[in-house]
C-alpha cells in the first residue's frame, strides 16, 4: 500500500485550466474502444486463460437450500466445476448478510447466489447454471411495503445521520395555521442501470509466499472494495489489489462491493491460478447490485395566509432488507431546506424479505426533494401565492437544521434567473388554463439542494519528471464522469503548468487512498489532496525541482466546515404538455440553473447537469421496479419492461450555471455536480402536470391512466 500521507492545508490555487472546456483525457481510448473495461482484461494485464463464471440464483425467497444436484451441469461441454454452501471455500468473516455468499444454506432472499458455475466459455457457464437442479425448503417470508408494517427505527440513518429531529410544536402550530397542506406522496422502487454490468474479474497468486488477491472490478471505490474483502478473505489490506481503470457508469449501485464480486474471488480461489471472469446480468442486476427503496412521505405544512411557513413535518416510510440494514436518509433536505419555527422529520423502515436497497444518484434527496417541492406546490396553490415567490418568502436566513450561517446560499437568484429565461412571467396562475390542439400545456418549478461533502482520509502523490512534467497518482476512479480530466486540469493549476505536463494515474488500491465517486464529492475530495500534495512538493522541493523527487500528502479537515452550512442549490423550471383524451405526457422544455461553486470544466459539467435533468425526467414519467409481494422478485428485471427515457422523450433541455468560485470549501472554488441535477426535477413535472391539468397526482411515476378517463 501507499507510505503515509503529510497532512496539508491547502491554500486557493491561481487557476489556469481549471474553469475551461479541456477535452476529456481518456476520450481517444474511449471512441476507438483502446479502453478495457472490468472484464475485457486479458495477457496484456497479466490475466490469461480465464475461466468464466455464471450466478445461480435462489427462486425461493426465504429459507434453506436443501439439496444442489450439479451431476447435468459437470457433464456438460466445457464446465469445470460446481461450488454451492457444501463445497466453497470458507470465508473468515461473515457479518456481512449480502456478501457472505455459500458459507451455509440459508436463503434470505429471492435471487440470492446458491451456487456457482465455472466453465471455458461464457455459453458453457450458462448453460450448466440452466442444468443445476437446486431444492429447497421455503419458509414463510414478507416482500411488500406497507405503512402498517413499517414500523421499525433505525439508530440512523445514511450517512450516520440522525432518524428523527423534532424542534418546537409541531401539532399546535399546524392547528393553528390558516393553510394547511396534508398529504402522502409515494415514489417506487428504482433500479440503477448502467451501460456496463457489474462484472469482476479475479485472480490468486503467491507473492513471496503470501496469498495476495487481484482483481478488475467495474467499481465506483477501488479502496472500498479491498476494505470489503480483506477481512473476509482473512487478508490484510496489502494483499487485495483492486483496480478499475475504466467504469461505464454506476449511479451509486458500483459504490459498495455486492455479491458477485466474492463470488468471483471465491470461485478464483479454488482454480490453481487461472483466473475468474464473470459479469452480471441485466436480470441478475434487478436482485444482486442494489436499488433505490420505495417511499412514503407523509408531509404537513403549515402557513400563513401569505404562504409564510409555521410548521413543516415529513414522517418518511421506507424499506430495508432482513439481510444488511440500509436505511435512506429521504428527509434530510427537509431539515435544512425553509425557514419554520416548527419542524419534525422521521424515517421508519420495514425489514423485509428481500435484496438489499443501496445508493442511486442523490439517495434521499431525490425522492425526499420530491415530497417536499410537490407540497411546496399544493401550498402555493392553496395560499394563492406564486410558487416561485412562495419559495423567495421561505428562505431562511441560517441553516434550520444547525443553525450554522450558510457559506452559499443562492437558491433565490436560481429560482429569479431561471424564471426569467424561462418566460415564467407569462405563466396563468390558474391550472388547465393553456390548450394546444389536444394537448393541455402548464409549466412547474421545483427547488434543488444537495450537501456539499468533502471526504476524509484521500492522500495524492506527486512525483517529478523530467522536462517539466510531473506524475501524478491517487487511488480515485473515474465512472465516465470526467474525473481522469477534472484532476488533471487541478493537478495542473497546482502545480502552475500546463494540463499537457500532467500524467495522472488513478483506479488502482496501490495508489494513495482515495474516497468512492459518490455523494458528489469526487472532485472536491481527490481534488483537495491533489492540491495539497502539490503544495506540499513545492514546499519541500521548490518550484524547479530535479526529476525523481517525490512527495505524498493529504488535505487538513477543512476548518471553515465548523463555522459554516455547505450546500449547493438550483430550480428546475419545466413545461408539459399532457393529451386530454390519452392523458401522455410530455416534456418539451427544461432548464435547470444551479450554484455549485466554481465549474472546473463546463463540458463536462454541462453532461453532469443534463444526465440528472434527464435521469429526473426518466423517474418523474416512467421508472418503476414492481416486486411481486407473492414471490418477493422484481417482475420487472430488463430494460423491456423497466422503461427509461428514450431519445424521443428528451426534447429541449438546458442546463446553467451562476458564476462563481466557493474557495471556502475546495482550494479551486469547486463544491460537486454529480448528483443534484436530479434532485427536484421529478417534482418540477409532477408541478407542470398539475398545472396543465389542474389533476394532483402524489406518486411516480406520471403515468397516463393518472390523467386520461
Amino acid at each position: 500500500m501507499s507510505e503515509p500521507a503529510i497532512e496539508q492545508q491547502t491554500e486557493p490555487v491561481e487557476v489556469r485550466s481549471v474553469g475551461t472546456d479541456l477535452r476529456r483525457v481518456d476520450g481517444v481510448e474511449k471512441v476507438t474502444g483502446r479502453a478495457s473495461y472490468a472484464v475485457e482484461h486479458g495477457s496484456a494485464d497479466g490475466v490469461a486463460d480465464p475461466l468464466h463464471l455464471w450466478l445461480v440464483t435462489s427462486t425461493v425467497a426465504k429459507g434453506r437450500v436443501v439439496d444442489v444436484d450439479a451431476s447435468a451441469a459437470l457433464s456438460h461441454d466445457g464446465v469445470v466445476s460446481v461450488l454451492d454452501h457444501t463445497n466453497a471455500p470458507r470465508l473468515d468473516d461473515t457479518s456481512n448478510g449480502e456478501l457472505a455468499i455459500l458459507q451455509d444454506g440459508a436463503v434470505g432472499l429471492r435471487g440470492q447466489i446458491v451456487a456457482l458455475v465455472l466453465a471455458e466459455t461464457p455459453e458453457a457457464a450458462r448453460e450448466g447454471a440452466a442444468l443445476v437442479r437446486v431444492r429447497y425448503d421455503a419458509a414463510p417470508f414478507e416482500a411488500e411495503l406497507r405503512e402498517d408494517n413499517a414500523t421499525y427505527r433505525p439508530d440512523t440513518v445514511n450517512p450516520a445521520k440522525e432518524t428523527d429531529t423534532d424542534e418546537g410544536d409541531v401539532d399546535a402550530a399546524l392547528a393553528e395555521s390558516e393553510v394547511v397542506v396534508d398529504a402522502t406522496y409515494t415514489t417506487p422502487y428504482e433500479h440503477n442501470n448502467p451501460l456496463e454490468p457489474h462484472a469482476t474479474l479475479a485472480w490468486w497468486e503467491d507473492v513471496d509466499g503470501r496469498a495476495v488477491l487481484s482483481m478488475f472490478d467495474s467499481t465506483q471505490g477501488v479502496h472500498g472494495v479491498v476494505k470489503a474483502l480483506a477481512p473476509m478473505f482473512g487478508l490484510e489490506p496489502d494483499q487485495v489489489r483492486v483496480r478499475a481503470p475504466y467504469v461505464g457508469g454506476g449511479f451509486g449501485s458500483k459504490g459498495e462491493a455486492h455479491a458477485h464480486v466474492v463470488a468471483a474471488a471465491l470461485a478464483a480461489r479454488t482454480t490453481e491460478g487461472r483466473p475468474v471472469k464473470v459479469a452480471v446480468t441485466r436480470q441478475q442486476m434487478f436482485s444482486l447490485t442494489g436499488y433505490r427503496t420505495a417511499t412514503i412521505s407523509h408531509v404537513r405544512l403549515g402557513a400563513r395566509p401569505d404562504g409564510t411557513l409555521t410548521a413543516i413535518e415529513h414522517a418518511v416510510q421506507e424499506q430495508t432488507s432482513v439481510v444488511r440494514e440500509f436505511a435512506e436518509q429521504t428527509a434530510a433536505p427537509t431539515r435544512m431546506m425553509y425557514a419554520a419555527p416548527n419542524r419534525r422529520t422521521s424515517h421508519r423502515l420495514a425489514r423485509l424479505d428481500v435484496a438489499v436497497p443501496s445508493w442511486m444518484r442523490a439517495p434521499g434527496e431525490m425522492p425526499g426533494m420530491y415530497a417536499q417541492e410537490a407540497a411546496m406546490d399544493e401550498l402555493a396553490v392553496a395560499a394563492g401565492v406564486d410558487p416561485v415567490e412562495l419559495r423567495v418568502r421561505n428562505e431562511p436566513e441560517v441553516d434550520p437544521e444547525t443553525g450554522k450561517p450558510f457559506n452559499r446560499r443562492r437558491l433565490v437568484e436560481c429560482l429569479r434567473r431561471g424564471a426569467e429565461r424561462f418566460g415564467w412571467g407569462d405563466r396563468p396562475a390558474e391550472p388547465r388554463a393553456t390548450t394546444d390542439g389536444d394537448w393541455w400545456v402548464g409549466t412547474g418549478v421545483a427547488a434543488a439542494t444537495y450537501p456539499a461533502m468533502r471526504s476524509p482520509g484521500n492522500a495524492a502523490r506527486v512525483r517529478s519528471l523530467d522536462g517539466g512534467r510531473y506524475a501524478v497518482a491517487i487511488g480515485s476512479v473515474d465512472i465516465g464522469t470526467g474525473a481522469r480530466t477534472v484532476l488533471t486540469q487541478i493537478a495542473a493549476d497546482a502545480l502552475g503548468v500546463a494540463p499537457e505536463a500532467i500524467t495522472l494515474e488513478i483506479a488502482d488500491s496501490t495508489l494513495p487512498p482515495a474516497s468512492v465517486a459518490g455523494g458528489s464529492s469526487g472532485t472536491s475530495s481527490w481534488g483537495t489532496a491533489i492540491v495539497a500534495a502539490a503544495q506540499r512538493f513545492h514546499a519541500d522541493h521548490g518550484d524547479d525541482p530535479d526529476p525523481g523527487l517525490e512527495t505524498t500528502a493529504s488535505a487538513a479537515p477543512n476548518p471553515a466546515a465548523r463555522k459554516y452550512a455547505f450546500h449547493s442549490f438550483g430550480a428546475v423550471f419545466c413545461e408539459a404538455r399532457v393529451h386530454r383524451w390519452t392523458g401522455e405526457v410530455r416534456v418539451p422544455r427544461m432548464l435547470g440553473v444551479y450554484s455549485v461553486g466554481r465549474v472546473v470544466n463546463p463540458t463536462t459539467a454541462r453532461s453532469q447537469l443534463l444526465g440528472g435533468l434527464v435521469m429526473g425526467l426518466s423517474a418523474a414519467l416512467f421508472e418503476e421496479s414492481y416486486r411481486d409481494p407473492r414471490f418477493g422478485h422484481v417482475v420487472t428485471q430488463d430494460l423491456a419492461t423497466y422503461h427509461v427515457a428514450s431519445h424521443a422523450d428528451v426534447r429541449g433541455i438546458e442546463a446553467e450555471w451562476l458564476e462563481e468560485s466557493d474557495e471556502t470549501f475546495t482550494p479551486v472554488g469547486s463544491r460537486g455536480i454529480g448528483e443534484i441535477g436530479i434532485v427536484g426535477t421529478a417534482a418540477a413535472v409532477a408541478n407542470a402536470a398539475f398545472h396543465a391539468t389542474g389533476v394532483r397526482v402524489r406518486g411516480l411515476p406520471l403515468t397516463a391512466d393518472h390523467f386520461s378517463g
